[in-house]
């Protein structure tokens, strides 16, 4: 075995001190999260969050996490704020001002300015001696034993747990405010994410030809129809509208492969009479689940007992839900 090279060694000891950061969160989240959550939630207006340098950078995206789980959110440069951007900051805003040391100039500067305004003030810091610390009505002790950096200095460690305080603020935020899937969909419409949030199986139809026979309709005319609709399927329909089967080409594959005579062969001798089927309204990605439990590539598409259409598995790849 070829000892482990110097680069291994240290990816896999950056890994360890950033993975050691985060459980180190854990000893703070008590009585003062579980306040400083509630505040945040009580908030009538937005979370206004600001840092400095890489604590900016976390702050951002932090900003960009909470904006998109239902808790509005500003990004708010501490350097810039001190330089007519407190303007941004409304009487019910909450701010959150993160900060590794807590003692940056711009940081000493901008606290006092924000509680003059009246408002509430929450530390992500990893210093609770700090400045910033000891003038905020709530913290969040984000202190780190050792950056990953190897002189211990650039922020690598400390940003880690910065972000995942984040994240642990916006998922209990989520929960308080009873976020939902839906609610996901509503700021995510765009992208993969977003189709699979909202596009239904009546859009993905709307467009399709209607591939239809009747239980009597002789086997050239049915071959005929699913050749002209081109979906490799036909529904086999009563004359009331109500289904009475599926025939697909493997169900014609199958037909042909007994070498059975096929005069006189109807619709109704080949179809298959218990296909899955799906509602117009259900959920694209829900039928794409019902497609690969039951491996098959086309679902009938029915609304209150009445044929709709038929979705083929190549309509949820166009859309890249595969």
């Amino acid at each position: 075995m070829l000892p482990t090279s110097p680069i291994i060694s240290t990816a896999l000891r950056t890994i360890t001190l950033e993975a050691q950061s985060i459980a180190g969160l854990a000893p703070g989240i008590n009585q003062g999260f579980q306040e400083a959550v509630l505040a945040m939630h009580r908030c009538t207006g937005r979370l206004v969050i600001s840092g400095v340098g890489k604590s900016a950078i976390i702050a951002q995206k932090i900003v960009a996490t909470f904006n998109s789980t239902g808790t509005p959110s500003l990004y708010m440069h501490a350097a810039d704020a001190i330089h007519g951007d407190l303007g941004m900051i409304a009487p019910s805003d909450l701010v959150i001002v993160i900060s590794k040391s807590g003692n940056s100039p711009e940081i000493k500067v901008l606290v006092p300015l924000i509680k003059n305004f009246g408002n509430t003030l929450i530390a992500m810091v990893g210093n609770m001696e700090s400045y910033l610390a000891q003038h905020a009505a709530f913290v969040l002790n984000t202190t780190v034993s050792q950056e990953a950096c190897p002189n211990n200095l650039a922020p690598t460690s400390s940003t880690t747990a910065q972000m995942v305080m984040g994240d642990a603020l916006a998922v209990c935020l989520m929960e308080l405010k009873g976020f939902t899937g839906a609610d996901f969909a509503k700021f995510h419409p765009g992208g993969t994410l977003g189709k699979k949030l909202y596009l239904r199986v009546a859009d993905l139809v709307a467009n399709n030809p209607v591939p239809k026979v009747l239980p009597t309709t002789p086997l050239p005319e049915t071959v005929l129809e699913m050749t002209a609709k081109r979906l490799g399927a036909t529904a086999v329909v009563n004359a009331n509208g109500s289904l009475h089967g599926v025939i697909t080409d493997g169900d014609l594959r199958r037909m042909l492969s007994r070498k059975q005579a096929i005069a006189g062969v109807t619709a109704a001798d080949i179809c298959s009479t218990n296909p899955k089927t799906i509602a117009p309204e259900a959920l694209a990605i829900t039928a794409l689940d019902l497609m690969r439990q039951s491996n098959i590539t086309h679902l009938v598409v029915m609304q209150q007992q009445q044929y709709v259409g038929i979705l083929h598995l190549h309509d949820l790849v166009k859309e890249g839900l595969i």
